[in-house]
This record gives structure tokens, C-alpha cells and sequence, in this order.
């Protein structure tokens, strides 16, 4: 099993920084450093940033070609299935960008993501998904349990991520088995611990089917 991150991991940019530095907001609060600071959930800045944007769906949608999905990942996607492998989407970012990004690619895999809705009145609406066995008052989505559970099924489960987020499910993973880039990249080489950096998703792929 390969559980994977989205923003950042599947795609080159995050959703939220892209919006926060291109699309017109409802306000100029700096949602995303009160949870740096630790003033915030990671899900309340989020969705303080999600809720500020004013766009239209031509602007919305700039927004998701921007963030540059790997235009390999179908092909990737299908050898990894093709070979066995079992892969899940694990995001603290929101299910309704994630799902259009992953439709227009022709891509459909097990997403656990927030649920929201967008409006140009709005912005992305981002909601708690109380039903979810996986959820976690601080990110919405509970990244390490949905690795917990990809290990009880898989001892040899991977792990790939970029963010903040996905510190705590990458140290349950052998260091053989977690991929990263961006700020988890940084942060586990400066605890020492070692990974496998990757800056496209498809480099993934490559390197799990090489090693099988």
C-alpha cells in the first residue's frame, strides 16, 4: 500500500498558497501564521484561508491548473496497480479540489480528505468530516491513523508527503519506505532520519517498481 498526500506531493504547489498569494480575499488576516504560532488548528487556518477567497470559477479553476498536478501521475497510477499496489489519498486540504483535479486527469482512487463546497460568494467552504473513522479535531483528516491502518493491512506500507501534516505519519513508516519533498523533506534531514526526496510523484512509482 502506498498512502499518499495531495497538495504538494501529488502536485506540485499546494491549493492554499496558491490562493492566499493569487486570488482576491474577504479579508487580509494572516490565518496561516496563527497556526505556525500554534494560536490555531491546522484545519481553522485552512479553512479561514478557504472561506477569504472571492473568485469566479474561471479564477478557481486558474487556481487548480496552477497547482500543476504531475501530468505523469495517470500512467504511474496504473503501473503501481498493475503490479499490485494499493494506493490512498490522505489530505488535510479539501475533498472538492482534489476530486476535480483527479477527474480531469481520469484518475479515480480512495481519497480521505475535508468535504467543501465553492461559491464565488463564498469561497471553499471547508467542513469537519465528523463521520469519517479517520478524523482528528486538529487537521479534520487524521493522517497517521489512516497509516496505522495501511500498516495493519501492509507492513511494508509507503508513505509520501510534503507538509506539516505529514511529519507524524512519515516516522511510522521505515525510513526505506517514506518518500518527501518540501518542508517534511527539510525537516527529516534536519532530525537526521533518512527518506527517499522526490520532486515529482511519478519518481515514486520509479523507484517502487524498480525495487520489486
Amino acid at each position: 500500500m502506498l498512502v499518499s498526500d495531495f497538495d504538494g506531493t501529488m502536485t506540485k504547489y499546494d491549493f492554499f498558497e496558491l490562493a492566499r498569494r493569487n486570488l482576491a480575499s474577504a479579508d487580509d488576516y494572516d490565518h496561516w501564521q496563527d497556526y505556525v504560532a500554534g494560536r490555531k488548528t491546522h484545519f481553522d487556518a485552512v479553512a479561514g484561508i478557504f472561506a477569504s477567497i472571492r473568485t469566479d470559477w474561471q479564477g478557481i479553476d486558474g487556481i487548480l491548473d496552477a497547482m500543476e498536478l504531475d501530468p505523469a501521475l495517470p500512467e504511474a497510477l496504473a503501473r503501481l496497480e498493475a503490479a499490485g499496489w494499493k494506493i490512498v489519498v490522505a489530505s488535510a486540504g479539501c475533498r472538492w479540489y482534489i476530486e476535480r483535479l483527479l477527474d480531469r486527469a481520469g484518475v479515480r482512487l480512495e481519497i480521505h480528505a475535508n468535504p467543501g463546497t465553492f461559491a464565488p460568494e463564498t469561497g471553499l467552504v471547508l467542513e469537519r468530516p465528523v463521520e469519517s473513522p479517520y478524523y482528528l479535531y486538529e487537521t479534520g483528516i487524521d493522517k497517521s491513523a489512516i497509516m496505522q491502518a495501511a500498516l495493519a493491512e501492509d507492513a511494508d506500507a509507503v508513505f509520501a508527503g510534503d507538509g506539516r501534516p505529514d511529519l507524524a505519519p512519515a516516522s511510522l513508516v521505515k525510513p526505506s519506505h517514506c518518500f518527501a519533498r518540501g518542508w517534511l523533506a527539510d525537516q527529516l534531514s534536519q532530525q537526521g532520519t533518512a527518506y527517499h526526496r522526490f520532486e515529482r510523484w511519478s519518481q515514486i512509482a520509479d523507484q517502487l517498481l524498480e525495487s520489486t
